[in-house]
C-alpha cells in the first residue's frame, strides 16, 4: 500500500519560513517524479515544484527563488522548503509521486499552509 504523508503545514506570518516534509511508504521516491502542488480556496490545484528521478528540479514562477524541492533517498523523504511567504502561499500542499512509465500516480492527503499576520 502506497502512503504519502505531508507534515510541517501551519500559521506563518508574511516574511517567515516553513518545511514542509512528504514522507513515503510502499514506494522508492528516488526513481519518481515527486512534486508539491497547492490548492488555494476558489482555486484550481496548481504545480509548484519537481524534482526528478536525477534530481533536475523546477519551480513555478511565484515561488522560484524562494521555494526549495529536495529529497533524502535515506529517509524516502521529500521536502519543500519555502522562505520568504507571502499570503498568497496561503493554501493546502499535496505531495505528489508520478511514474509516467508505469502509469504510476498517488497523492498525499494535503497539509494546510497559511501566511498571515
Amino acid at each position: 500500500q502506497v502512503q504519502l504523508v505531508e507534515s510541517g503545514g501551519g500559521l506563518v506570518q508574511p516574511g517567515g519560513s516553513l518545511r514542509l516534509s512528504c514522507a513515503a511508504s510502499g514506494i522508492i521516491v528516488r526513481i519518481y517524479t515527486m512534486g508539491w502542488y497547492r490548492q488555494a480556496p476558489g482555486k484550481q490545484r496548481e504545480l509548484v515544484a519537481t524534482i526528478t528521478s536525477g534530481g533536475s528540479t523546477s519551480y513555478v514562477d511565484s515561488v522560484k527563488g524562494r521555494f526549495i524541492i529536495s529529497r533524502d533517498d535515506e529517509k524516502n523523504t521529500v521536502y519543500l522548503q519555502m522562505s520568504r511567504l507571502k499570503p498568497e502561499d496561503t493554501a493546502v500542499y499535496y505531495c505528489n509521486a508520478r511514474l509516467a512509465t508505469m502509469n504510476r500516480d498517488y497523492w498525499g492527503q494535503g497539509t494546510q499552509v497559511t501566511v498571515s499576520s
